[in-house]
């Protein structure tokens, strides 16, 4: 009895260790993952809510860059990282969707190793060409393009990219074909573009902005579920013949799986307050991104609808990467 006693004592001390150390979460700084480079839209993002997170739960959020592998290996780095709190990740549409599709053998699991904190940003692609371009409209490029079978060529930030695999579904959903020309990062993708080395790209809204503005690309329609305030004369793909083509690039926030509830729920609201201040608000949407900030659990569901709707679009593509 006295034995059994002290094992309950024990277990309940456990316990409340455990729930205190949760509850005084965090204690110590946060490091926060971005698997690019700096300057791209996860390193943004996760940037411009640092402050504010740190303003909220008193701690330091640490941004680290690990780059590399089309980000796997800083989402490896999470997945095999302790369940605590203490490291969590921005990532992209990429990092979180496309490369569970796209790789044969990835170095983790985007539906298996994270648990999701909330859907940060979304940003909608937009069908831009040269003004030398013959095509002026989403019509006249299908015409274009079954008049000159496989030779219209898609410029992409590269191979599995938001861009990239938005120019795929749109020959499918139009029954047409091209030819995809994968570039290192949206860059020298948008360069050549200006310079009419390449016909046409889906790139994010806030890449091309600027330049469909100046004149030196012109856009021919966007992938969002409305037409954007900066181009109200540029069609939705749905008004311009394409249903079913609402595309979005993304960022959003996870931890490791297995991150204890109330740390979830902690550094989910964190975040969500940070995204919804005014001046992040402002200042995200000065770069392209609207402004999600949905719970995890909304999270979880639009993670797994967006895996399942580009491993159909790459099953049909035949794309496969190791």
């Amino acid at each position: 009895m006295h034995t059994l006693i002290r094992i309950l004592a024990a277990s309940a001390a456990l316990l409340g260790a455990a729930a205190h150390a949760q509850q005084a979460y965090p204690d110590k700084p946060v490091t926060m993952i971005v698997p690019f480079v700096p300057g791209g839209s996860s390193d943004i993002t996760g940037r411009s809510v640092t402050p504010g997170l740190t303003k909220l739960l008193g701690q330091t959020f640490v941004v680290e860059n690990k780059p590399g592998a089309n980000s796997a290996i800083g989402a490896q780095a999470l997945a095999r990282s302790t369940p605590d709190g203490y490291t969590m990740m921005v990532g992209s549409i990429g990092t979180f969707a496309i490369n569970e599709a796209l790789y044969k053998n990835l170095s983790y699991h985007p539906s298996k190793d994270f648990t999701y904190l909330t859907q940060a940003v979304r940003n909608p692609n937009l069908l831009v060409a040269p003004p030398s371009f013959p095509a002026n409209n989403v019509a006249e490029l299908i015409d274009y393009a079954k008049r000159n079978p496989g030779k219209v060529s898609y410029a992409s930030s590269g191979t599995g990219s938001s861009d990239h695999l938005s120019a795929v579904l749109f020959r499918q959903r139009s029954d047409t074909t091209g030819v995809d020309v994968p570039y290192r990062g949206g860059g020298a993708a948008i360069a050549d573009l200006i310079g009419a080395q390449v016909n046409v790209s889906f790139q994010n809204l806030g890449a091309v902005l600027t330049h469909v503005k100046a004149g030196k690309l012109k856009a021919l329609a966007i992938t969002g579920e409305a037409r954007s305030p900066d181009l109200p004369d540029v069609p939705t793909m749905a008004e311009a013949g394409i249903p079913d083509m609402v595309v979005y690039s993304w960022q959003g926030f996870a931890v490791p799986a297995g991150t204890p509830e109330p740390i979830v729920k902690k550094l989910s609201e964190a975040l969500r307050t940070t995204l919804r201040e005014p001046q992040v608000t402002q200042t995200l949407q000065g770069l392209g991104f609207e402004v999600v900030a949905n719970t995890p659990e909304e999270f979880a569901r639009f993670q797994q609808t967006e895996v399942k709707r580009w491993k159909e679009v790459i099953r049909k593509s035949g794309i496969e990467l190791q």
